[in-house]
């Protein structure tokens, strides 16, 4: 696997193109995980299992972490996971990497600090999911491409203000790698450490992990519901691609089903046997999750969310809202 960190040449990828996330440094050996309260506790276990299982494999303590913040102490994830981290104290025992962690940590600006510290000496600072979609905020005019979770990526593109965000699993500005988190983390810490371990030791780690396959950094995330391997009956993946290119101008059941050939009946079977829910009940539950995405991630007035979810009305984007998440629009907003 190509690493984010060989030198002095650049990756490639299995097509022979240059991977745009290899790094300037030898070789990694010390890892930092910036947490915050709320911090994400998948990514965060995540981390520590692949490094924890790669020292395993190798037979010697090859890669060691810490977790630090700048609110040290025993610190509360967004589900329940306890960590204790360490101070992060400015220019002092700055590591070979920096992870930062999605959840709340990761949209709290505490770790920019951290990151203009690291980013100095030419270290990497990876940024997961919340982290990165941040960090794009902030930066409008970065030096190379950027990414972040589809979900939030979705909102950010319908702000049209930036030009350099991709649907990949991760990419390079300078010094910092932004990256979507999540179920993607395991394959992003491997490639990082990739070219300390031998291929042999790659394909154990992988094994160890559970991993059927391990994806390149830069290989495109699944950004939507027909990605999903449950979805093996091709009219059923029509129906959803279907209800997914019509947020905004949702028709009834009747008109999909004539437009994939399938009775009304049979699409409701369909349904029901995978997703438990009439095709209804499915198509505005997609339409709520963009609509919660752009309440959440935009300044959109509500009454265009409203339009560009197809609810029409602001009144009935909101009973759509509080019906799926219990708060109204105004509340999702401001939280």
């Amino acid at each position: 696997m190509d690493g984010l960190n060989r030198a002095p040449q650049m990756g490639t990828g299995s097509s022979g193109a240059p991977s745009n996330l290899a790094v300037m440094r030898a070789s990694i050996a010390q890892i930092d995980i910036f947490v915050g309260k709320g911090f994400c506790g998948h990514e965060v276990s995540t981390i520590a299992r692949t490094l924890d299982c790669a020292n395993d494999v190798l037979g010697i303590r090859a890669f060691r972490w810490r977790y630090i913040s700048e609110t040290p102490g025993l610190l509360n994830g967004a589900h329940g996971m306890i960590v204790r981290a360490e101070p992060a104290v400015k220019d002092h025992h700055l590591a070979d990497v920096l992870f930062v962690v999605g959840g709340r940590s990761g949209r709290d600006a505490q770790w920019l600090a951290r990151m203009r510290q690291m980013t100095r000496l030419a270290r990497p600072c990876v940024l997961l999911s919340d982290a990165a979609t941040s960090y794009i905020k902030r930066t409008k005019s970065p030096s190379g491409n950027v990414t972040t979770h589809w979900r939030d990526a979705a909102a950010l593109a319908e702000a049209q203000t930036h030009p350099r965000l991709t649907n990949r699993l991760a990419e390079r500005s300078g010094n910092v790698i932004t990256a979507a988190g999540g179920g993607a983390t395991a394959e992003l810490v491997i490639e990082l450490i990739g070219p300390q371990l031998k291929p042999a030791d790659l394909a154990e780690l992988g094994n160890r992990l559970l991993l059927p396959v391990m994806r390149k950094a830069y290989a495109d995330q699944p950004k939507d519901i027909t990605s999903l391997p449950a979805l093996s009956d091709t009219r059923l993946k029509a129906a959803v691609t279907a209800m997914e290119e019509s947020l905004d101008a949702p028709f009834n059941i009747n008109e999909l089903s004539r437009k994939i050939g399938v009775s009304t009946r049979h699409l409701e079977r369909l349904f029901k046997n995978v997703f438990e829910l009439t095709p209804a009940r499915f198509y505005k539950q997609l339409r709520t999750k963009r609509a919660r995405a752009l309440i959440e991630e935009t300044q959109m007035p509500m009454i265009e969310v409203a339009i560009a979810t197809g609810f029409g009305s602001g009144s009935s984007l909101n009973e759509a809202i509080k019906q799926e998440y219990g708060l109204t629009a105004s509340q999702m907003r401001k939280r």
